[in-house]
Parts: structure tokens; sequence; C-alpha cells
């Protein structure tokens, strides 16, 4: 087969763009970009029926048993913000994706990168939430790798964790299972985790501090699926926010979603700090929401068993799953008109995990 000039051309042209692409921030945001990034260059590697699945952790087949698998790093800046730390962070973090595979968490591990110089004393703070937020959950840390790498190499520490749990019988919990009539719950106020670091970060002070909802959910997530096995999705809106994870579904689902923004709740102070950084509420991160696909004659019966726990005490129902404009999100305004709400395309608030 002879290859023409042009083609030649349009190659090299191809292989000089990709030569000169780069990472970029927003290749870790969760959004678009990070999305791209993993069905582009890591799936088409590793495809495998676990993978493929893009669910928060791997749902894996030993015996008779099946098995929630997943890892995550945290590379949050400051190490310490209102209402917590990268040590606690990363521990509810893991043992929220295993939970989010309807399973209960059982171990987890921590590996650590510590940059020459960093304060043992700061780092014995983080090793302690650690220890305080796998007990409060019922997990037990049991193994783990430290390394130390060069100053200036690292903002102090990173953490990466990973971690196991048993799924449940009978309950098959993905983001392509959602169905048409499903409703869709939250745990309480959207947002606080990112406006948190960022007011941190940046030195932003006000009357009422905003603390971060970092908190593991996988008690009250139990309690849900010992109510019902009428569950179909349940994802934490970290990264992203609550728009990252709903064009998610939407898309794994091939449905629509319609959402009512008086519906979702939001503290009146992250709402004005948003708007003074210009920020969306809706693509914010959050580090302890858990966004409850459920089937609607179990809707009101999710609900109630969410508000008994202090982390679900303002759930609320915020939309639910149609037909309609399948693989988008679509939100009915305070003022009453439709707007689409997409996957954001960049790193909005870097650095908040």
């Amino acid at each position: 087969m002879l290859i023409s000039n042009g083609d030649r051309i349009e190659g090299l042209i191809k292989d000089t763009m990709e030569q000169k692409e780069k990472i970029k921030l927003g290749h870790g945001s969760g959004g678009r970009m990070s999305q791209e990034l993993f069905e582009s260059l890591f799936q088409p590697l590793f495809s495998n029926e676990y993978l493929n699945e893009a669910h928060d952790g791997a749902i894996l087949k030993m015996g008779d048993n099946r098995i929630a698998f997943s890892t995550d790093s945290f590379v949050v800046k400051p190490l310490f913000f209102p209402g917590g730390n990268i040590g606690d962070l990363a521990v509810n973090g893991t043992v929220n994706d295993v939970t989010m595979c309807g399973a209960d968490p059982q171990f987890i591990s921590a590996g650590f990168i510590l940059e020459e110089g960093f304060p043992i004393v700061q780092l014995q703070q983080i090793v302690t939430s650690m220890q305080t937020a796998a007990e409060k959950a019922g997990v037990l840390l049991v193994t783990g790798d430290t390394k130390v790498v060069e100053r200036g190499s690292a903002d102090g520490v990173f953490i990466n964790t990973s971690g196991i749990g048993v799924v449940r019988r009978n309950v098959s919990i993905s983001p392509k299972n959602a169905r048409e009539g499903d409703v869709i719950l939250i745990n309480g106020r959207i947002a606080e985790h990112g406006i948190a670091v960022m007011t941190k970060r940046e030195g932003m002070e006000f009357e009422s501090s905003i603390l971060s909802d970092c908190m593991a959910l996988n008690k009250m997530v139990g309690a849900i699926l010992d109510e019902t096995d009428d569950v179909h999705v349940l994802r934490d809106p970290t990264r992203g926010g609550i728009a990252a994870t709903l064009n998610e579904i939407a898309q794994s689902s091939s449905k629509g979603i319609d959402l009512i923004e008086n519906k979702i709740p939001l503290d009146d102070q992250v709402k004005s700090v948003s708007s003074i950084l210009g920020l969306d509420p809706l693509y914010i991160a959050n580090e302890g929401k858990v966004l409850v696909i459920v089937a609607e004659k179990s809707a009101d019966k999710v609900l109630e068993t969410m508000k008994q726990f202090y982390e679900g005490r303002e759930s609320a129902i915020i939309g639910r799953i149609t037909n309609n404009h399948p693989g988008r999100v679509v939100m009915e305004t305070s003022i009453g008109t439709k707007r689409i709400v997409d996957m954001p395309s960049g790193e909005q608030l870097p650095r908040i995990c």
C-alpha cells in the first residue's frame, strides 16, 4: 500500500502534536479532562471487565464472595484545613469509595511520600487523625509503606490509601444501573469541603468558619442497604462536585437526569463565598456526601433512614432519572428556567483532595 506525501505530513503533524502534549492540572480534576485521559490512555492498555465498569472501586469475584477494592491518592494543599487534614481525608475518602460499591469496608493500606525536612510533630498529628478516623469507621490499617523524597520534591506529605471490603449479597450497585423514574437523594449541604480548603489556602476569614464535610459514610449507607434492595447507584461526589458525578452516571447509564436547584442543600455562606470566588457550587468538591439513586417506591423510606444519622440529618430529594435527554444533566433553576449542567472541562479548584 502506497502512502502519499499528504498522509506522511498529516502523520508527522499528529506525532508532533502528541509529543507537545503535557499533563495539566485539569487531568486530575475528575472532569472531562480526567475522563479523556482515562479513556485514551489507561483504559485501552489495561482494559478488563473490572476496570471498564468505571466504578468508585473494582468489584472482584473471589470464591463465593465479591470483594470491593479501591485506591486513591491525596495531595491536598494545605495539609490542615477547617474540619480536617490530609490524614482523616485519606481514610474517609477510601472508606467511602469502598462503601459506594455496596460493600462493608474492612481493611485499608497507607503509603506515605514524605518530603525531607517535614516536621515530625505534624506527621504525628496527621497519623493520629488517621487512627481516629479508622477507628470511627470500624476499619483496620493493616499494611503500608513510607518513602522520603528530596526537599522541594513534594509539598510536605502525599498519602495513597487502598481499601477492601465485602460486597453485600443481593446488592448490585453500579452507575450503569440508574433506571427511569429513580429518585436522587443527597445527604446534606454541598461544596463545603472545597470552600473550606480554598478559604484556608487563600487566607480568607469569615465571622462563621466554613468546615470541611470530611467524614465516613459507611454506617449510614449500611443502614440504607439494610432497609431496602432498591438502591441502584451510590456515588460520592468528590472531585468535580455533584455536576461531574451526575454527568458520569448519566453517561454510564445512557439516561437523563433532572435536577431541581431549590432542592439542593446549600449553606448561605458557602453560596456567598462561591459567588465571590466566581465558582459554581455544583462543581465544587465534597468529602462527606453521597448521591443515592433509588427506586421511587423506596425513596421516602431511604430519606427517613438517612435523616436518622448525623451525616444525613439534612438529606433531601434533589432530582430523578428520566429517559429524556439521555447522557445529559438538566436543572430547573430557582427562577423556573432550565440549564444544562455539563461535565467540568478542567480544574476549577486545584489540590482539594
